[in-house]
């Protein structure tokens, strides 16, 4: 622990804490492993009565891979998640369009990978009561309110106070910090409070229905693919564990996704209908895998509208600021979403060890990172990684073809992402070269 943290630490009571951490997701875990591990006191404050491990697929790309390697997780990692080998583009024909390799297998001194987000979230969640404490998150708080202190006092502490009801809606005592750090998603009581006439989730125009299913690995075993194009039904369909049953099975998750006018509830555990989707798919028969039986075996299927939100000018006020979905929700196109938000948490840890506890420490988080992560938000809308698709769909006017070099060059299609990767932050050179944000 360094002398400014000390220093810091000495002046709050026992009941207060550095850092209030609203949300017990990804970000916020990976928050407050990050500051333990630059000496600052934070506690983690989440809504739901009980942390389950909810969700499907997400991919971890090496710029997020890197930060989680500096917390000493890989070794969890690899013990709960697959780590890809490639990134492959097909059409809906089944016909192979572009293909390069991913994570190390590219190049890169970190993996990437392919996870279930509740094991990621479990294994976050485990790290952080063994380093932080048992009593480090505190389940059943939900934030409703923050208030500032309008100076310091006399003892030179100055801070927040967050409100907060349990999940009936009972007040809970107050919370005292330094600052807050709304880690509260899409929903965020945070973000509202900053901006109370945002309005709602912007809707994409496409929908999508996600499922998971046991089956046997296909391609190289750790090959995330997509294929289709939105207009006429698109998949992303990739490994997320290996060896779950004695016959060498994956779990394999996958994301049906249909440009659709209306959009579907806004609500992550709504059940989906096979009929709603299904027969667009119902023909891909591909040599590689059968992609109609794989969405007719899924265990469950999940229905959800694909939204973001306009980039804001800023996430701070004062001592309160916000990361990850509260921060800048995204279209999952990219997959970024949850590599953003570690990035978020990693370099707004690094500007409170270097500037201290306080307003100049935020706004240096809020000048990088509002930037670059309005890029990414932008791009995911008109060129991510899946324009690809889009570029042999346009241009085979949704035909078979006898090469795709006849259609579009590699190095085209090669361009559009290598694009994303400096948008992104993941560009092989750039993050090698990049010094570590704590």
């Amino acid at each position: 622990m360094d002398k400014h943290t000390d220093k810091r630490t000495d002046k709050r009571t026992d009941k207060d804490t550095d850092v209030i951490i609203v949300g017990a997701g990804v970000g916020g875990l990976v928050l407050a492993l990050s500051l333990h591990q630059a000496g600052i006191a934070c506690r983690v404050y989440e809504s739901v009565r009980e942390i389950k491990p909810l969700g499907v697929g997400i991919n971890l790309l090496p710029h997020a891979a890197r930060e989680l390697d500096e917390l000493g997780l890989l070794p969890a990692l690899d013990r709960v998640g697959v780590r890809t080998k490639e990134s492959i583009f097909f059409t809906r024909h089944g016909q192979f369009i572009y293909s390069e390799p991913a994570g190390q297998a590219a190049g890169y001194a970190w993996p990437q990978y392919s996870i279930h987000r509740g094991d990621l979230q479990m294994t976050l969640l485990a790290a952080v009561r063994e380093r932080l404490g048992e009593d480090s998150v505190c389940v059943d708080h939900r934030a409703v309110r923050v208030e500032q202190d309008e100076s310091e006092d006399a003892s030179g502490n100055a801070g927040v106070t967050v409100h907060m009801t349990d999940s009936a809606g009972v007040e809970r005592p107050p919370v005292r910090g330094a600052i807050v750090v709304g880690c509260d998603g899409i929903h965020s009581a945070l973000r509202k409070q900053l901006y109370p006439d945002e309005g709602a989730p912007r809707y994409s125009g496409v929908n999508m229905w996600r499922g998971v299913t046991r089956c046997k690995p296909f391609l190289s075993g750790g090959s995330m693919v997509r294929a289709g194009w939105l207009s006429i039904g698109k998949m992303v369909i990739y490994p997320i564990r290996d060896n779950i049953d004695a016959d060498g099975n994956q779990l394999v998750n996958w994301v049906a996704e249909i440009e659709s006018p209306e959009p579907a509830v806004r609500d992550w555990t709504r059940q989906g209908r096979l009929e709603d989707f299904f027969p667009a798919f119902a023909d891909w028969h591909f040599d590689w895998l059968d992609v109609a039986a794989l969405i007719r075996n899924a265990d469950a299927v999940l229905e959800y509208p694909m939204v973001d939100q306009d980039p804001l000018p800023t996430w701070t006020r004062g001592r309160m600021t916000l990361l990850g979905d509260a921060a800048h929700p995204m279209v999952p196109r990219g997959s970024n979403g949850a590599g953003q938000a570690i990035i978020d948490a990693r370099y707004l840890a690094g500007q409170l060890k270097r500037l201290g506890l306080g307003p100049a420490a935020l706004q240096e988080y809020d000048r990088a990172r509002v930037a670059a992560t309005t890029k990414v938000v932008l791009t995911n809308r008109s060129n991510p990684p899946d324009a690809i698709l889009r570029e042999a769909y346009e241009r085979s006017h949704d035909r078979p073809f006898d090469r795709i070099e006849d259609i579009i060059s590699r190095d085209e299609l090669q361009g559009i992402s290598d694009r994303y990767k400096q948008v992104a932050g993941f560009d092989p050179a750039m993050l090698a070269a990049r010094p570590s944000f704590l």
